[in-house]
């Protein structure tokens, strides 16, 4: 199941505020809390003090919460790999490890009697994964989740996540990467120029898009809102996502007729298998609006990320809907009916044969 989540920093904001926001949060769906101890001072006791009670607040709503932490967190805490009771008094579920021990320690540490999960870097491209995993690991104790990036021009790129994240789920590891809130003003470090996993992903306004598109590449199995706070119109709309269906934002140029509306809106459409280099191509509109008049209207000569409905002068494709893939003549017989969002754009060369879509 693909799960949503959203990072809380105690340490930067007022505990009522971020139960306020976790509260919220819950409302629309959401069921893993990110939060780090890496930018954190203090004793064992003062960080246990700092987070129980935000902890606490997310465990009475049904969260899992994992703790960013690296072997330095670990030296300055007095944390070693055989004792993980630390973290099981902070009341989490597991820890992150930001950067790694030698593999062994992390295999060790995936039987922890305090069934702690152990979330790996999932960013980093090297063996690391397979050299814990040589060392007889549970596997089924391990989760991967991605870095963000704070500085602008240093996130991943998407062949390097792409690599790296399909190497974790070929393992059958769970996969997490972090999406931007363009509502929210910090995170854990001082520089905060945007929190992203994809570098593409942070100049992306809508916060949808961008976990669509995570999920749309089949290798993200959770989506975290990185910085806080996510406004709470955000939380509804990626709560309100159906999370195994691509849904295309669509920008109209006419008044659509009744059989237009219900072609565009209400049918589950797919990507024919056998496709075309020129559209995304979703033929059974045509036999359940066979014996409907579609009048044409606005047929002007078609560009890429145009939305089309065949009309009635195209008597056996009446009633197909395209997608343009690229520029081509219209002879009269396509209604471009509007374009897809141009922030939709990047999910257009993406879509698959047979792949299902929604219009929205």
């Amino acid at each position: 199941m693909r799960r949503l989540g959203i990072s809380v920093y105690p340490e930067h904001a007022p505990l009522e505020k971020n139960k306020e926001y976790i509260s919220t949060a819950a409302k629309y769906g959401f069921d893993r809390i990110f939060t780090c101890l890496l930018s954190v001072t203090g004793d064992k006791d003062s960080i246990v003090k700092e987070f129980k009670e935000t902890i606490d607040h997310a465990k009475n709503l049904n969260f899992e919460v994992i703790v960013d932490v690296a072997p330095s967190v670990f030296t300055d805490l007095g944390i070693t790999y055989e004792d993980l009771s630390f973290f099981k008094e902070m009341g989490v579920d597991g820890f992150r490890l930001d950067e790694g021990f030698t593999g062994a320690e992390e295999a060790m540490m995936t039987f922890n009697k305090e069934g702690l999960m152990v979330e790996l870097n999932v960013s980093q491209p090297n063996m690391y994964l397979e050299n814990i995993l040589s060392y007889c690991a549970d596997s089924h104790k391990l989760l991967g989740c991605h870095n963000f990036y704070p500085k602008k021009r240093t996130a991943l790129s998407r062949e390097l996540f792409m690599t790296t994240s399909q190497n974790y789920k070929n393992k059958g590891i769970r996969v997490a990467a972090f999406v931007n809130s363009k509502n929210a003003t910090f995170g854990p470090w001082k520089v905060s120029e945007g929190l992203c996993t994809l570098e593409e992903h942070r100049y992306i306004e809508d916060i949808t898009v961008q976990a669509r598109d995570l999920w749309n590449t089949n290798v993200v199995d959770d989506v975290i809102v990185a910085n806080c706070f996510a406004s709470e119109a955000e939380l509804k709309a990626l709560g309100e996502l159906k999370r195994g269906l691509l849904a295309l934002d669509v920008d109209l140029e006419v008044t659509l007729s009744e059989t237009e509306s219900n072609i565009l809106y209400d049918e589950l459409h797919f990507f024919r298998g056998d496709r075309s280099e020129y559209t995304v191509r979703s033929t059974m509109p045509r036999i359940v609006y066979k014996d409907k008049d579609i009048k044409p209207q606005n047929t002007r000569n078609i560009k890429r990320g145009d939305v089309i409905i065949e009309n009635s002068n195209y008597d056996r494709y009446k009633g197909e809907l395209h997608i343009a893939l690229r520029d081509y003549e219209n002879e009269g017989n396509s209604n471009v009916i509007g374009r897809i969002r141009e922030d939709n754009l990047i999910f257009i060369d993406q879509i698959r044969p047979w792949q299902k879509f929604k219009l929205v």
